[in-house]
């Protein structure tokens, strides 16, 4: 019988390699942490989705960010590992994805007796980032937005722009005719699905990396999935994305959170409109915070802490420098 385990790292220090679980909001989810040294500090992945958790292909990713922290993947409620087919679309809510990422937060520091973590949001849990450190600054070092989330709506307009002019730039018929017939609808799935294919192939979503390399190849080859836990993985997906897309729209975080009490990184793909990189940079802008920066990935789309994950592993080493002192 397959079981879920994780690689055990060498290390001169005290290292820490484990799969756990958790109980957030009343329902029991999964966490993977992982580190060379259990006194770094520790930084906690939001993954994006909603519902596309990463435990089963980030470690590989995430090697030299081990040298410097003890990184914790969680796959969120209805995602991945912490799926189930008791849950229903309403125990998926902002409201309650929020909550779990703050239990999250203090039981890590509580257990690795720290006063603060630094907090990465990746395009939905960049949406999830943002509310949680407006919610909790005090637990936290630095705030890193990667794909960051800023305004669906309009987001989702620049992305079908982006699309539809790239496929007339190409003068390729058969993208044009499919995205002319489609009617602009980001709440309607067939419209997204159709409209995320030719962005992906147009190198809006990802070009330094593929589906098969981010994900197919893991299923044979990932020791923290099993295969069983790779078919939660595909079905939660649809369910969770089902659940929490519409309530993504209500959000404007220019509007709604034109300040932050926590130094703010923002991390963009020069080629991402999937979450259009304007929005961020504009909203960067428009943000008042201790202090700010803004770092371009210029060989990335919307996944850069995969596709470019050296350049990515030095940023979050210099944030650390700069807002991590020990004792």
């Amino acid at each position: 019988m397959l079981v879920r385990r994780t690689r055990k790292i060498k290390s001169n220090y005290e290292s820490i390699a484990l799969l756990d679980k958790v109980l957030l909001g009343g329902l029991q989810q999964n966490i993977l942490i992982r580190g060379e040294d259990v006194n770094n500090p520790l930084m906690l992945f939001l993954h994006g989705g909603p519902g596309t958790a990463q435990i089963g292909f980030a470690p590989k990713f995430q090697r030299e960010l081990e040298k410097d922290f003890t990184v914790v993947n969680w796959d969120q409620r209805g995602a991945g590992t912490s799926y189930s087919v008791e849950l229903t679309p309403e125990d998926l809510t902002v409201d309650k994805m929020v909550n779990d990422t703050v239990e999250l937060v203090e039981y890590l520091l509580n257990r690795f007796n720290q006063p603060k973590l630094f907090l990465v949001g990746h395009s939905w849990g960049s949406l999830l980032g943002i509310l949680v450190s407006q919610k909790i600054p005090e637990l936290l070092y630095t705030y890193i937005g990667i794909g960051q989330v800023v305004n669906m709506s309009e987001g989702e307009r620049l992305s079908y722009e982006f699309t539809i002019g790239k496929a007339k730039e190409l003068e390729n018929e058969k993208a044009i005719k499919e995205l002319t017939l489609l009617e602009f609808d980001p709440f309607d799935m067939n419209y997204l699905t159709k409209q995320r294919k030719w962005l992906e192939k147009f190198g809006g979503s990802f070009i330094g990396v593929n589906t098969y390399s981010l994900i197919y190849s893991n299923i044979l080859f990932s020791n923290e999935y099993t295969i069983k836990d790779w078919f939660s993985f595909l079905k939660s997906g649809r369910f969770s994305l089902n659940a929490l897309w519409e309530s993504l729209f209500e959000y404007n975080f220019i509007e709604s959170v034109p300040e932050l009490k926590i130094p703010v990184a923002i991390f963009a793909g020069k080629h991402d409109y999937q979450t259009p990189y304007e929005l961020a940079e504009k909203y960067y802008d428009e943000l008042h915070a201790p202090s700010k920066k803004f770092i371009w990935f210029e060989n990335s789309g919307h996944l850069l802490n995969f596709e470019e994950p050296e350049k990515f592993a030095i940023e979050c080493r210099k944030i650390k420098e700069e807002f991590f002192v020990t004792a």
